[in-house]
């Protein structure tokens, strides 16, 4: 009788949220860091099996949607590449991202972000690169990596101005007030500006593929037309021809 009535009510399932309800970004420091680790990272992974969001829920455990984070940025080896309204590790062979960025911005709170380190630390990430661009527009640019050695994510030199991550193998070195990012190669990032510019290439390079398909497609419509216009008027003269030869044959036997 019980399992009769417990039939009637079926196990509801669990919604994991694809957003937490925070803006990407507080401000536009914040939103250019992160922009231009986004597109740099892509860019240098673009032909291997490496998966790199921004501001996206990151669900460790699952059946548990309160346990749950949106790294700034997040970088997780040997998952494809492509779209997720949410990173759920058990979906992902259960391999948690290996590197996290975050930037910091005036609404982080010391408490806050030893609870991201602790959280970073207990779910496996393996590098976290805290960047923090400055509360003004005067501020200097510092960072500082945590590195994990075991089950502790820490850092063993708080004052780094020059250091090389050992998963992404880019470089970020500290000078003159700012942070400068490098390709493993030794090539900087490309700015913000940079990528903002060649985004807006790529859109006015798509608008002009349209115009120019729309202005071919109108083309071959006119020539269509041209074309159909010309077959009528063929059938036409052929009409007119059938009607004389038939008239001349009649004329003939008259």
């Amino acid at each position: 009788m019980s399992l009769a009535k417990h039939d009637k009510y079926p196990v509801q399932p669990i919604i994991y949220p694809s957003s937490d309800g925070k803006p990407m970004a507080d401000n536009t420091k914040q939103a250019r860091w992160i922009i231009s680790l986004y597109n740099n990272l892509r860019s240098l992974f673009q032909s291997q099996d490496v998966f790199i969001a921004a501001d996206l829920l990151w669900y460790p455990v699952e059946g548990q949607p309160t346990i749950s984070v949106a790294p700034d940025i997040l970088v997780a080896f040997d998952r494809a590449q492509g779209d997720r309204s949410s990173y759920k590790q058990w979906l992902e062979g259960g391999i948690a991202p290996q590197v996290v960025f975050e930037i910091l911005s005036p609404s982080n709170t010391q408490m806050e972000m030893l609870r991201k380190q602790s959280f970073y630390q207990n779910h496996g990430v393996e590098e976290l690169i805290v960047i923090d661009p400055g509360k003004s527009p005067d501020d200097g640019e510092t960072f500082l990596p945590y590195v994990r050695v075991g089950d502790h994510l820490g850092s063993a030199d708080f004052h780094v101005v020059d250091w090389t991550s050992p998963r992404l193998g880019i470089r970020l070195r500290q000078e003159d007030g700012q942070v400068n990012v490098f390709y493993p190669d030794g090539s900087p990032f490309r700015s913000f500006e940079a990528i903002m510019m060649e985004l807006d290439q790529e859109k006015k390079r798509v608008v002009e593929e349209k115009q120019r398909a729309e202005t071919e497609k109108q083309r071959a419509e006119t020539e269509k037309q041209r074309a159909e216009t010309e077959k009528q008027r063929a059938d036409q003269a052929e009409k007119e021809l059938a009607k004389l030869q038939a008239r001349l044959r009649d004329l003939e036997g008259e």
